[in-house]
């Protein structure tokens, strides 16, 4: 039988995308409507290029099977076709191209005037001939398999309390983590910073972007970087610099996640499918754009971008190459890599596939939630993007959870008196008038009073202005609109009442959200009390700014403690976190299911709703018949809950209810205190009368 030279290229098959080892050799496949000719170029240890073409092309998707090619073997793309910027075709050959599908990715930018695929006017200057090979990012052949990501632990999303955080700012500081592992996925995995999660009583962290991305042209000119990750290049390759030991990235992100199933907690990892680090047309040439410009980005006429994302380029959610790509991603990170879910940054755009009005039942957002893995993982839409058309909070489709920025909103509002009570009603009790009539849960409501993107929780109540000259952009990034309130002085203070009305704040903070209906999302380190010295917008500061700081104070170790406190409480109460919404139904015993309580004991009037000036409210829960069922199905039912929440700068006398709601209340959680023990006496009755501090949250059990 005749053998075959090893440079003959086989035909393979167009699917799946991406490079695959068999048969003796690595498949590639890759998509270009556009191209006259695509090559994969092997790039040996030295730099040397081998550039084989690939002479087979179905369904627009090149594709063939190199022999003698192994796992570990570098590569790239050079795609010969029409360069007409009027057209926005930007095909370019001397641009070496990252594989869309790459699994590993290795290198970055080093010289951005090669990355450059033109010559003076982005939009009117000739092709760039030089070739970026050596100064460009590199694809990675990867091996299949790997370690075990262990049993997904499924927590049903009304028991989930949500950790944001960052990979690396997470461990960087943390002194019981080995100096080697500090920032890194293994980082993660460390039994000091697990002990961390399970002690607290998160279910599920939520990692910013470790799918792997690159600096912009803007921060590379000024030597930052993008700490946060904003910034993608290769959606199924795992962050590289998280990896503790190069190359090992795939594994140790397996490991990590394994590590924390063990402890059963979940791992949501935050997706950018809305625009990618090679910007607008004055961008770098390093992935999409050199395959087939107008096949992965909103373009406009004569050749510009659609911006939507605030980022430079936008991708097309009605593009069935991004339909593909996006779908094809998620799969791969909850097959392969055992992810639990994903929070989408910026998700109205996916549901805008031309830049238009928002459909939730865009062709992106259905192939999501229709896909028989998907549909099984944790959804979380940021409902916005940079436009006011893209503001979209309770208008996505029934699978999807989302960000409730209303919420944050009114909640900062209310505890710096600066709204009613009227709003907060629908925040407390899971925002029904946002979600209710779309066969939503409450636990749809993603709710949230920090996120990564604004003040810490420290911060919030310690500054009324932004601070963030150390980014380099002469403080005119990070929104202006903070909702926040400094106490009496801006900054660092040493004054002991400002302190402790600080601490009182943040407490009053964390418990409205932990004991709202809905899911709560805490950010990592608030519960410590982390600050960022003012800083709203550090997406650019890989340092101490940014790290969580482990070092122990006695402010953190006492918001630790009532944090701690809070998430127990939370999940041995399911009347507090409750699947369905509050209907006014009558429970088991005679009472609605949820009543609103005036200061003096009584039920909230129609007209009540409407006082601008109200800064007290009472909200009763009734337990005996709360809907919480066990992971069996089965129903259960809990005590009754009365929460009290005053944000008036006076003390107030407060009278409890009638005896029809109980025979009597017993203080459980009072924020006044710096541990949040009750100040009140145990066994309260009906009708007693007792004082609240002024800006201060009371709650009472209501023994069945």
């Amino acid at each position: 039988m005749a053998t075959r030279p090893e440079s003959e290229v086989l035909a393979g098959r167009p699917f799946p995308l991406g490079a695959h080892a068999e048969a003796g050799g690595v498949r590639f496949a890759v998509t270009s409507h556009v191209a006259d000719a695509v090559e994969v170029c092997l790039i040996d240890d030295d730099g040397a290029e081998k550039r084989v073409e690939l002479t087979e092309r179905t369904f627009g998707v090149w594709h063939g099977l190199v022999p003698g090619v192994t796992p570990g073997q570098r590569y790239g793309f050079r795609v010969h076709g029409p360069y007409d910027t009027g057209r926005g075709l930007r095909c370019n050959p001397a641009k070496l191209l990252v594989d869309p599908y790459a699994r590993q990715i290795t290198g970055k930018i080093t010289d951005l005037r090669a990355s450059l695929g033109y010559v003076g006017d982005p939009m009117h200057g000739p092709p760039s001939a030089v070739d970026s090979l050596g100064s460009v990012p590199l694809s990675v052949v990867s091996s299949p398999g790997g370690a075990d990501t262990g049993v997904k632990p499924e927590v049903p999303f009304e028991e989930a309390v949500i950790y944001e955080m960052h990979v690396k700012g997470f461990t960087k500081n943390h002194p019981d983590i080995p100096e080697k592992l500090r920032g890194t996925y293994l980082g993660l995995a460390h039994p000091a910073a697990i002990g961390h999660l399970t002690r607290l009583g998160v279910t599920s962290v939520e990692l910013l972007p470790v799918q792997a991305f690159q600096d912009e042209p803007s921060l590379i000119s000024r030597r930052a970087t993008n700490y946060w990750g904003y910034s993608p290049l290769g959606y199924c390759a795992p962050h590289a610099a998280y990896a503790s030991e190069p190359g090992n990235e795939i594994q140790e992100f397996r490991t990590m996640v394994a590590a924390l199933h063990a402890a059963n907690i979940e791992v949501l990892i935050d997706v950018v499918y809305n625009h990618t680090c090679e910007g607008g047309p004055d961008g770098p040439t390093l992935c999409f754009r050199g395959y087939d410009a107008p096949g992965y980005y909103l373009h406009a006429g004569g050749g510009s971008t659609v911006d939507i994302t605030g980022c430079g380029n936008t991708l097309d959610a009605g593009s069935p190459q991004v339909v593909r790509l996006v779908t094809d991603s998620l799969r791969y990170w909850a097959d392969e890599m055992g992810v639990d879910g994903f929070r989408f940054d910026l998700a109205s755009t996916m549901g805008r596939p031309n830049g238009g009005f928002f459909d939730r039942d865009s062709a992106l957002l259905t192939a999501i939630t229709t896909d028989p893995v998907l549909c099984r993982s944790k959804l979380i839409a940021e409902p916005w993007d940079a436009t006011g058309d893209g503001y979209r909070v309770g208008d996505f489709g029934v699978q999807w959870a989302e960000w409730n920025g209303r919420y944050r909103d009114t909640v900062r509002d209310f505890w710096r008196g600066h709204t009613s009570v009227r709003d907060l009603a629908y925040r407390l009790s899971g925002s029904s008038d946002l979600y209710a009539d779309d066969l939503r849960r409450p636990w749809q409501s993603i709710n949230f009073i920090t996120a990564h993107d604004g003040f810490t929780l420290r911060d919030l109540v310690s500054y009324n202005d932004k601070h963030n000259e150390e980014n380099g952009e002469e403080n005119r990034d990070g929104t202006n609109d903070n909702r926040s309130w400094n106490c009496g002085a801006e900054g660092e203070t040493k004054d002991p009442e400002i302190l402790a009305l600080r601490a009182k704040q943040a407490r009053n903070l964390l418990a409205t959200l932990v004991l709202s209906t809905g899911t709560p999302m805490l950010t990592a380190g608030d519960e410590m009390w982390r600050t960022q010295g003012g800083n709203n917008n550090p997406y650019c500061l890989d340092n101490a700014v940014s790290w969580v700081d482990w070092t122990e104070t006695d402010a953190g170790k006492s918001l630790l403690g009532f944090a701690q406190r809070l998430i127990e409480l939370r999940a041995g109460s399911p009347a507090l976190r409750q699947p369905q919404f509050f209907e006014g139904r009558t429970t088991p015993s005679g009472n609605p299911d949820l009543v609103w309580f005036r200061p003096d004991g009584h039920e909230m009037a129609e007209t009540d709703w409407f006082d601008e000036g109200r800064r007290t409210l009472g909200m009763f829960i009734d337990g005996s018949n709360c809907l919480s069922r066990t992971r069996e199905g089965e129903l259960v039912s809990d005590d009754s809950w009365l929460l009290l929440m005053h944000a008036g700068a006076d003390a107030i006398t407060v009278t409890l209810p009638h005896e029809r709601y109980g025979p009597s209340y017993e203080p459980y959680l009072d924020t006044a205190t710096a541990d949040g023990s009750p100040s009140e006496p145990d066994g309260l009755l009906p009708r007693a009368k007792l004082t609240m501090e002024a800006r201060s949250l009371l709650l009472l059990r209501v023994p069945r």
